[in-house]
């Protein structure tokens, strides 16, 4: 498959930079309203303690106009669902106060089925002026296992109901069919009720917003300034492309397995610039997996999109000026372009494998100061699930993050989310007043950032303990076997582990991937997220950053012994005595 976005910039339009600046700022403020709304009115911890969701504004022809500052997996999501509402309905039946969902990957533009997206068309004086939209994570759609995304489903059908694009409100009133519909499919029957009405309540307000722009602006004057955005964003992007250097980088990352063990799987990415175009070519990558790391269209586009903003223009407008330029080539049955029914509900483990190798593709075009080693790359997730009193259940998931990659002059950050997803963690205390858990432990990884000039930042350990019998573990991870590649001569940052009652007598190693492992009240898990590959090489890292280090905890004298040297150690150790006495 081959994805083109190229839209030259119209030499007519005219650009009213002032109304340009106040407009794209309104429209952010709108989205960030919505994102504010939502998070403080939703019902489960997915939404409104993780922030896993998502919420944009379209124009009345489905083109992109603001996102909110979420998460960039997400984006293409959005557009997904947007395009699969057009296609799927015509304009003369959208009416005020309607609202659709939908969420199937093959179907409707999503991109896994637990994301589920809301649009609703805005009307301003009886006139169709846009849409807002949004999309959250559900922590139960139904499916094989509580919480719908083990990486060990083998089809689509086994995570959860497929929603393809619907009506689930009509002038206003919502369709109680739908919704029993959805909810009664999931183990978590009132939270998917409360959630989807926030969901199209924030919509509502979104719309109201926009609605109270055009009438201190006028519609002409707002679709002059939204045409000028996106054209401003189309033509910047181009511009940040043609700087680049010419010809090919190539780059390949690395699967742990397909779900199922076996061999590594690569992720391969040839970056080309050719003229004003930017070509992302995955030939190369390995085959559709068994089980559910395969990545749908809107997920590939949404991570080449992100990272070719990340790497050239942080700056650039969230709109879809943003796409024009970038030529996404994915071979037909392979892990990129998988054939339906595969399964994907685990596809943020690839999507960032996929952003490391665009990104390590794109090092070679790019300034050197522009530069970062590769990040973790792997968005660790782990479930637990059982019974509640009174016959119900709950479920928990979380996702974590790990060390971010060093940069040409910086080391890598610590414990942080990484590429497409941006979500919160689950905060300690919120999981344990809601859930039958305990953390024993939460701390950085020590020795798990690459050495180099800069080091790369650490991972994180994160131990549960399960206070009932019969819980329900699934994890889905990654990077178990081969750590974040380092640059410039930077070393390698340290391997994920998930391991099962710790420091006892019943320890025992777990695959990258499990489901439905049984524990009992007392039994713990401990997961261990990858480190960030270092940048240079580490006979150049300054001794008082060395002794920073060893002092802090970061690194331990004797990893630093092996990666820096004994007498260089020595030294940073020398340093460290004389500032405590001092």
């Amino acid at each position: 498959m081959t994805t083109s976005t190229l839209q030259t910039p119209s030499k007519k339009a005219k650009f009213d930079p002032v109304m340009m600046e106040v407009l794209s700022n309104r429209l952010l403020s709108i989205t960030e309203d919505m994102a504010i709304h939502m998070m403080k009115s939703s019902f489960s911890a997915q939404i409104k303690e993780r922030r896993d969701f998502s919420v944009g504004l379209f124009d009345r022809g489905g083109r992109l106009i603001a996102q909110g500052t979420h998460i960039p997996l997400h984006l293409a999501s959005l557009i997904g669902s947007m395009e699969a509402i057009l296609r799927t309905f015509e304009p003369s039946s959208f009416e005020e106060g309607n609202a659709y969902i939908c969420n199937d990957p093959y179907l409707s533009g999503g991109s896994h089925l637990p994301d589920i997206s809301i649009v609703s068309p805005i009307f301003w004086r009886g006139e169709l002026v846009g849409f807002a939209a949004n999309i959250g994570h559900h922590s139960d759609i139904g499916g094989s296992v509580p919480g719908s995304t083990s990486a060990m489903a083998k089809t689509l059908f086994e995570e959860g109901i497929r929603i393809p694009a619907v009506r689930i409100a009509h002038r206003g009133d919502i369709d109680e069919n739908v919704l029993a519909l959805v909810a009664s499919n999931s183990r978590l029957p009132e939270e998917r009720r409360l959630d989807l009405n926030v969901q199209i309540l924030t919509n509502l307000r979104g719309g109201n917003a926009y609605c109270q722009v055009l009438d201190q602006s006028g519609l002409e004057s707002v679709r002059s300034a939204v045409d000028s955005i996106i054209h401003y964003t189309s033509a910047r992007l181009q511009s940040r492309i043609a700087a680049l250097a010419p010809g090919a980088h190539t780059f390949t990352t690395y699967l742990d397995d397909d779900g199922y063990g076996g061999d590594p799987l690569p992720i391969t990415a040839t970056v080309e610039r050719v003229g004003a175009e930017l070509i992302i070519d995955f030939a190369g990558t390995g085959p559709q997996a068994r089980g559910a790391l395969n990545v749908p269209n809107s997920a590939v586009r949404a991570t080449v999109y992100y990272c070719v903003k990340a790497m050239l223009d942080p700056e650039l407008l969230p709109n879809s000026g943003m796409f024009d330029g970038i030529v996404i080539r994915t071979p037909e049955g392979t892990i990129v372009n998988p054939e339906f029914p595969a399964a994907v509900g685990a596809r943020s483990i690839t999507t960032q494998k996929i952003a490391g190798a665009v990104v390590g593709a794109l090092n070679g075009l790019v300034l050197e100061e522009q530069r970062i080693a590769s990040s973790n790359d792997v968005l660790p997730s782990i479930l637990f699930s059982g019974k509640v009193a009174g016959g119900g259940v709950y479920v928990s998931g979380e996702t974590l993050g790990g060390g971010g990659g060093a940069l040409f002059d910086l080391d890598g950050m610590s414990a942080i989310h990484v590429h497409c997803t941006n979500t919160l963690n689950m905060p300690t205390e919120a999981l344990e007043n809601e859930f039958p858990l305990m953390i024993d432990e939460y701390s950085l990884v020590e020795d798990s950032g690459g050495a180099g000039r800069q080091r790369g930042g650490l991972g994180i350990a994160r131990q549960f303990r399960a206070l009932h019998d019969h819980t329900i573990m699934n994890c889905r991870s990654d990077s178990h076997k081969r750590g974040a590649a380092g640059m410039e001569g930077g070393h390698a940052g340290g391997l994920a582990r998930l391991i099962r009652n710790a420091g006892t007598d019943h320890e025992e190693e777990l695959n990258s991937k499990v489901a439905g492992v049984i524990l009992r009240a007392g039994d713990t898990v401990r997961i261990q997220t990858p480190g960030g590959g270092g940048f240079g090489d580490p006979a150049e890292r300054e001794i008082l950053a060395i002794a920073r280090d060893i002092q802090d905890g970061v690194v331990s004298k004797a990893a630093a012994e092996l990666d820096y040297g004994a007498d260089r150690v020595a030294a940073a150790s020398s340093i460290s005595a004389r500032a405590k006495a001092a």
